[in-house]
Formats: C-alpha cells, structure tokens, sequence
C-alpha cells in the first residue's frame, strides 16, 4: 500500500492515538484531527487517499456531514466512519451518505486496513474511469485506433510517419489485435486515403480459388469461369491491398505473389496478357513470419518484399488503461445500437477488466462489452454483467513450485520458466515475446537455443 495518506477524525484523543499508530503500523501516513472542521480545512489543503472518521463528532460537522461535504471537495475521496455507540439509525445514515464502509464498536484494526486497501483501489478506479471517459474525442485517440497508451502511442507515430510513403507495411501481432483497424488508419495518413480499400483473408480459400481472387481470371479459364473476372490487384487501383493471414498463404501461391509485388504486374488465370497495378500493399499476421521463413513455410524474398517497414500490434495486456478506454467506447456503441442509458463502468467492473489477460485482445474487449450492455439492468456495467472467466480470474505466475526449501530453484531456471511461460502466453510469437521481456531477438534466440526450444510452435507443456 506505500505511505498512502490517511485522515483519521476523532474527537476522543486516546482512542485516536492508539488507532492511527495501529493504521501507522499497516503502513498508512495518518494525519489525526479532533473536529470535522478541521477536517474539511484540510482537504481544501491537501489532497489525502482515504478518510476515517467518527460519526459523532465534537463541533458542527459530524462524520455524516464531513462524508456528504468531502465529496464536493474530493469527488473520488473514501470515506468510512465510524459507529462507536453502534446505533443503528447512524449505521443507516453513514450508508444513505454514501460511505465507502461504517465499522460498528469494537473496531478491528486488522479489518479497518483491509477496507482501506479496497476503498482506496476503487476510487483509483472510479477517477480512472472517469478520466478515460472525459478523454473521448479529446485527442486522447484517433477515430481510427485509439489508445493512449505508450505502446500504441509508438504505432500512431509509425503510421504516422509511414503513412504519406508508399512503402509496402507488414503488420504482425496476435489475433484481435486490431490489424485491419491499423491498416485503415495508414491509409487515413497518405495520399491514397480516397483510394478504393480492398480486404482479402489469405487463409480463408483453397490456392486455385486464391489465385483467381488476387489477379483475377478470363472466361473459360476454368469450369466455372463463365465471365472475365477483374483481379483484386486491379480492382485495388489507386488505393490498398490489405493482405489479411498473409502468414497462411499457401506456399504454391507465394511465388506468383512476389512476382507481382516485383513487376507490379498481373497475369489473371487462362491469360496470356499481363496487367498493371497501381495500389499500395499492406500484409497482416499473427505469426512469426521469421521462424515461418527457417520452418520453409514461407518464401524468405518475399518476406523481405513485404516487411519494409513492420509494426507489431501490441496486445491488450500491455496497454494498460487503455482496456477502459477501449471499454468506455464500446458501451458507448453498443448503447446507442440497444436503445439503453448505459453510461460506463462500476468501479468493481473496471478492477476485474483490469485483471484480466485478454488473450482475445481488443476483439475479446469488445465482444464481452456488448455482451455486457445487452445483460445490464443498471446505468453501468457492473462485475455481475462481465463473463464468468474475467469475474473469475486469478493472477498467477507459478514461477516456484512451493516455499519449501528442497523445492527452490536457481534464478537461471526461474528466468527460464519465465521466458516459457511469457512465450507461451503470446502463442510462440518471438517478436511479441522479445518486446515483453525487454529483448532484442538475437538474445531471446539465444536463450531459447541453450534451452533446446526449436523455432517452432511452442508447446504447452512447460513447467
């Protein structure tokens, strides 16, 4: 908890003293006063992270009172007091006054301090929430990938710099991440903004079907060619190529592909006359095209065709606040599209988000957003609309295999088990792996080599 700052009130000096040593002794910074207008002059002071107060205090202001009022000075400020006559129709006034507890005579210490923690960590919450929400069309994000984060900041910046060029892009990171969502953003920032944007998922079609899709076929080419089909590449002209999975293409189909990206030309099936192309091409994966290229799974020159510039997505997990960013805006959607008065998401809502993996990525988000907009009954989303895998989740590393002494292992295996494990979480992706770590690839292959992992698909079961 750190010294986090505390403001005991209580007008009964012993009782003070022996319960801020007691709070001193979790670990709290406690400011103790006697009257609650002493109080209120010191929130119009200092900013604190909790109050503790008395109910029944010496003076005009009572606890009830400093609990209504210190919400005006500090909206996300805890509040809890304290009922040491246990009178009931207190203990009912400190609840209508919106107190984050009320403790009843004798008070546990031990419990107090576990309130505290709770209350503190949700009003963080609250004020996280509330400042994302005032961030919304702000500048905190484009309308076309938003985020504020560090790592999605440094993506922003890469299109943006790379937007104006026509330099092919690669964009790798895991599924969910938002690649076509990146891909439409670069295209936002150049001079083919106005162009024709033109999807294709590479691994969703059988080679022969693929093939008649990116450069197009004549009539009669094959059984079913019953008319002259204009090619993807063309149809693209004056604007983007996006090859989606490129990481699945089949490997007969590369070859015709590098030479199109070479030539700029294509030959559509059943012809025997070639055809220019003017479109930009950006690629998207979620593989390792690297160990794709060593597995000869994937052609090496055409790899270095399409990677002349590479961005990698980052993933959920390391973007930080920007899960409720992302969260307030999908409420936001899916609100105006149900007809309901959600306006965001409770506090206890935000701490499980927050917890959460999402392995899913931004996709999984938004999925479960909708989900949880459709289930609500209240103005917010609240833990109980969340799915049964985040309100359930537990945050473990499992790094050592117990406390026992005879169990402890060396740093050098704990940083091994560590490695695997991040790199089993990112589904074997070295790049995502390396940026996690702190690594530059030659390093984490380093490390990987010395501890016999192979650049293939990393399996589950380690240790």
């Amino acid at each position: 908890m750190g010294l986090a700052k505390l403001l005991l009130v209580d007008d009964d000096g012993p009782r003070r003293d022996a319960l801020g040593q007691a709070l001193a002794r979790h670990g709290w910074q406690v400011v103790a006063i006697a009257t609650g207008q002493s109080a209120l002059d010191e929130l119009e002071r200092h900013t604190l992270d909790a109050v503790v107060a008395r109910i029944e205090l010496a003076g005009n202001v009572s606890g009830i009172d400093l609990c209504v009022r210190s919400g005006e000075v500090q909206p996300e400020l805890p509040v809890i007091l304290l009922n040491t006559t246990n009178d009931l129709q207190l203990a009912t006034a400190a609840v209508r006054a919106r107190a984050a507890d009320c403790f009843l005579a004798p008070i546990d210490t031990n419990l107090l301090h576990k309130a505290l923690q709770l209350a503190v960590e949700q009003s963080k919450q609250r004020a996280s929430v509330r400042r994302l929400k005032g961030s919304m069309g702000s500048g905190g994000h484009t309308q076309d990938l938003m985020g504020r984060s560090p790592a999605i900041a440094q993506v922003l910046d890469v299109l943006e710099r790379v937007g104006p060029s026509q330099t092919s892009v690669l964009l790798t990171g895991e599924s969910g991440t938002g690649k076509e969502v990146a891909a439409r953003a670069l295209v936002a920032r150049g001079s083919r903004k106005d162009g024709p944007f033109v999807a294709i998922n590479c691994a969703a079609m059988p080679a022969n079907l693929l093939e008649s899709e990116l450069f197009g076929h004549v009539k009669g080419a094959f059984t079913d060619a019953r008319s002259t089909k204009v090619g993807l590449f063309v149809r693209a002209n004056g604007g983007t190529l996006l090859l989606d999975e490129i990481g699945d293409m089949p490997l007969e189909i590369q070859p015709k592909l590098l030479r199109a990206l070479q030539d700029r030309k294509v030959r559509p099936v059943g012809s025997e006359t070639e055809v220019a192309f003017d479109a930009r091409i950006v690629a998207a994966t979620n593989r390792d095209l690297e160990a794709a290229v060593t597995a000869k799974t994937f052609r090496e020159d055409l790899y270095f065709r399409l990677a002349v510039i590479t961005i990698d997505l980052p993933s959920l997990r390391s973007r930080g606040d920007d899960v409720l960013l992302l969260a307030q805006h999908f409420i936001s959607e899916f609100a105006v599209l149900a007809g309901k008065n959600v306006k965001g998401l409770s506090p206890q809502a935000a701490q499980k988000m927050m917890a959460y993996a999402w392995p899913g990525n931004v996709r999984e988000l938004r999925n479960c957003m909708e989900r949880a907009v459709a289930l609500t009954r209240f103005d917010h989303v609240t833990a109980a609309d969340l799915p049964e895998r985040i309100r359930h989740h537990k945050t473990h590393y499992g790094l050592l295999p117990s406390e026992d002494p005879k169990d402890l292992v060396t740093m050098h295996e704990i940083e091994r088990r560590y490695i695997l494990r991040v790199l089993q979480a990112v589904g074997g992706s070295r790049t995502e792996a390396a940026r996690i770590l702190g690594l530059d690839r030659k390093t984490l292959y380093r490390k990987l080599d010395a501890y016999g992992v192979s650049t293939g698909p990393i399996g589950l079961g380690i240790k």
